[in-house]
């Protein structure tokens, strides 16, 4: 069948702006902001005089041209000339990403594959723009145990980072694109074994969330408090690692029914409800009309307020969020003037990079949340965001400066960066053209801003074994017809079973159901976070830069608001105090560092080395007369005999070194389960804290248990669920033991 598709005049520049914002100018030829412009010359070749706003050097004019054929992939043609070339500048780059064994480059400065990035970019659009190099590049990220492989991350990588789930969802989607049952029940192996091991390890069975390290977000610092420890990270139960974990338990469960396996249907459905149930009942903050970022602490969680862009959209896009909260999430959020940040409000003192900045994948996921809760307004700002920074920087840069647009200020950077390319080119085609890929058949919802209106056609997209040619015209937000090979149809669906080639012509209703507005707002940083400390029978602090108040904590209750920065206290048993500052605007810092208050009948630190003979300590700090090596090969099993004046509640953990890796890298963060009179309480985690560094002591994670009065038996033990990503080391120095009675 012939394809019979055209747009008159789509060369043609209008004069007027598409869109425009103070900072910058969205035209149909052109990205103009301040003094500086991109200009598309044609659907092949842009030309930008864009330079670093703080050089003082002349401009000097650079060009794209494209370089490598692309009439093998979805060819788009519209009247705003700038987004055609910024579409096909992507396609290129995609192909420039694919290194020579077939699989994908994160970023030009970035070799190998990684989980997240791959996963994330699978997601967005290369399930079906490179199926065989998208499978090839998530089996990379599978070990010999057929687990997902948690590549990066604080501390050592898995359990403290624990969003390399995201796969399963990024196979899901390959499934759905390509259709290939083969594929399908080999994904749905590794991610079963891998949610299994994640349901012994990080699952918290009170608060019904997931532990671990906020996704992609894993710059210690530029997200969380300076005080968080690699073992606090691990704590703390992150707003966009529950999203990721429950699409992920929805994926296994929607597999396993394929596969009729209806045990694992049940569970995997079962655990992904309780993730969502929990992310609404302990994350929502319905006075700031959006969930909070994370909770944390040790012993007892808050909920930072701070608003984290992706894990806002991932749940409106997985369905943790229903329509009404979705809608309210997207019109309240706060829109910098370069986009959607990252985290909001800034951490102060911390250089751009996840902080102050704005990546685009964030932007594009932002994007379909935005399109999916009906917000013109919210779209095309994220349309425009997208392209102004593709178009000035003639490429699809990692991330950019939140407060000033360039990328040149950023911690580090990289140009044709694979997330930031397969999000712009989403925007065309699961945005404006609103495909979406289901069970039986490719489903089509697009959402075209007023400012779009117009005709536009997307030929050549290939969907298992056809070829659609499809023209869309108009604009709104649900279709008012669908013809497909001239014949208009009630559904629109082109079913999985469909062959050959066929001629779609979609119009739009030409309106939008649901109001439209967002919250624009400047950059924006929190006041410091305070320093708590104790005086023989007070709490102190020193004033806090910008505050006009504090929020004082106990046990994680509001306990006094108030300017003063002095309490008395009454140490009569186990109190944990922290402090929050709050500017005039009644923006928040983060909470201090948790302060614990012990009676000194309500402690007790069991030294490890009683325990058992071990060789001489050759490092410093540690308590008593030396540790404990505890490693695959030696004191798989530690015995400590406890004996309590009291039955109840009790927090332990353990104090010791790992000074096998770096914080921020590597891969052996040390795990081992505690048994408490012969029953699992949980795991213990001992993330590393510094290449060769065996004298930088910590603490564990906290487990809470019951003991008996009299006579208890805690037990430290290496099980099979403990294995680690490194998979031979798994070693720490323990040093001792400490109970603290509730």
């Amino acid at each position: 069948m012939g394809v019979a598709i055209t747009i008159a005049a789509c060369e043609s520049a209008k004069p007027d702006a598409v869109w425009k914002s103070r900072e910058y100018s969205f035209f149909s030829d052109r990205i103009k902001q301040g003094k500086f412009e991109a200009v598309a010359v044609s659907a092949t070749e842009i030309r930008s005089d864009y330079r670093n706003p703080h050089d003082s050097g002349s401009a000097a004019t650079k060009t794209w041209k494209l370089s490598k054929p692309i009439d093998s992939f979805p060819q788009y043609q519209s009247a705003e000339l700038i987004a055609n070339a910024i579409y096909n500048l992507s396609l290129e780059e995609m192909q420039r990403a694919i290194e020579p064994d077939s699989t994908f480059r994160t970023g030009q400065e970035w070799a190998g594959v990684w989980t997240r990035d791959i996963s994330y970019s699978i997601i967005l659009s290369m399930a079906y723009l490179q199926p065989e190099v998208a499978k090839k590049s998530l089996l990379r990220k599978v070990n010999e145990a057929k687990r997902i492989i948690q590549d990066t991350g604080t501390g050592g990588a898995w359990p403290v980072s624990s969003d390399r789930s995201i796969w399963i969802c990024a196979a899901w989607e390959l499934y759905l694109a390509n259709g290939d049952t083969s594929w399908l029940r080999q994904a749905y192996e590794i991610g079963r074994n891998s949610v299994e091991d994640d349901m012994k390890t990080i699952y918290d069975r009170e608060t019904g969330l997931v532990r671990g390290e906020s996704s992609f977000l894993d710059w210690r610092e530029q997200t969380y408090p300076a005080w968080m420890q690699p073992a606090d990270i691990f704590e703390s139960e992150c707003l966009g690692t529950n999203a990721v974990h429950y699409g992920a338990n929805i994926s296994l469960s929607r597999m396993a029914r394929l596969l009729n396996d209806t045990s694992g249907t049940t569970k995997f459905q079962s655990n992904a409800e309780r993730i969502r149930n929990a992310v609404n009942e302990k994350l929502w903050i319905a006075e700031r009309k959006r969930y909070g970022q994370f909770l944390y602490g040790r012993t007892h969680k808050i909920v930072s307020p701070k608003f984290e862009a992706l894990g806002e959209a991932l749940c409106i896009l997985m369905g943790i969020a229903d329509p009404e909260k979705s809608q309210v999430i997207i019109a309240n959020a706060p829109f910098t003037p370069f986009g959607i940040n990252c985290i909001y409000p800034n951490i102060p003192g911390i250089p751009p990079y996840h902080n102050d900045a704005v990546w685009p994948f964030v932007q594009a996921f932002w994007a379909l949340a935005a399109a999916n809760a009906g917000n013109e307004t919210a779209v095309m700002e994220s349309i425009s965001a997208i392209y102004r920074a593709a178009g000035l920087f003639l490429t699809n840069k990692e991330n950019f400066v939140a407060s000033d647009g360039d990328y040149s200020g950023t911690e580090i950077n990289s140009s044709n960066m694979l997330w930031s390319l397969a999000g712009n080119i989403s925007l065309v085609h699961k945005v404006l053209f609103g495909i979406h890929f289901e069970t039986d058949g490719l489903t089509f919802r697009p959402f075209i801003p007023g400012a779009l209106d117009g005709i536009r056609t997307l030929t050549n997209f290939r969907y298992r074994n056809a070829v659609l040619n499809i023209e869309l015209e108009g604009y709104g937000d649900s279709i008012r017809s669908f013809v497909i090979d001239g014949k208009e149809t009630r559904t629109a669906v082109i079913p999985a079973s469909a062959e050959g080639q066929h001629v779609i012509r979609i119009r739009m209703n030409d309106r939008f159901a649901k109001p439209s507005g967002i919250l624009k707002a400047d950059t924006l940083f929190s006041p410091p976070t305070p320093r708590l400390k104790a005086g023989a029978d007070h709490l102190d602090w020193d004033p806090v830069k910008g505050a006009a108040g504090y929020r004082l904590i106990r046990n994680g209750e509001t306990i006094q608001h108030g300017k003063g920065h002095r309490i008395r206290i009454d140490s009569s048993g186990f109190s944990v105090y922290q402090v929050i500052a709050i500017s005039e605007h009644g923006v928040e810092s983060f909470a201090s560092e948790p302060l614990e208050e012990i009676k000194p009948s309500s402690l007790r630190i069991i030294e490890a080395e009683g325990r058992l003979k071990v060789p001489g300590p050759v490092n410093a700090g540690y308590t008593g007369n030396g540790y404990v090596e505890i490693s695959p090969l030696n004191n798989t099993l530690v015995n400590v005999p406890v004996q309590v004046d009291a039955p109840g509640m009790y927090y332990v953990d353990i104090r010791y070194a790992n000074g096998n890796g770096p914080v921020n890298t590597e891969n052996k963060c040390a795990i081992r389960s505690l048994l408490v009179n012969q029953v699992n309480q949980g795991i213990f985690v001992f993330p590393q804290r510094g290449t060769n560094d065996w004298s930088s002591w910590g603490y564990t994670n906290s487990l809470r248990v019951r003991l008996n009065k009299g006579q208890n038996l805690l037990q430290l033990i290496l099980l099979p669920e403990n294995q680690n990503m490194n998979g031979e080391i798994n070693s720490a120095f323990v040093d001792h033991f400490r109970l603290r009675r509730q």
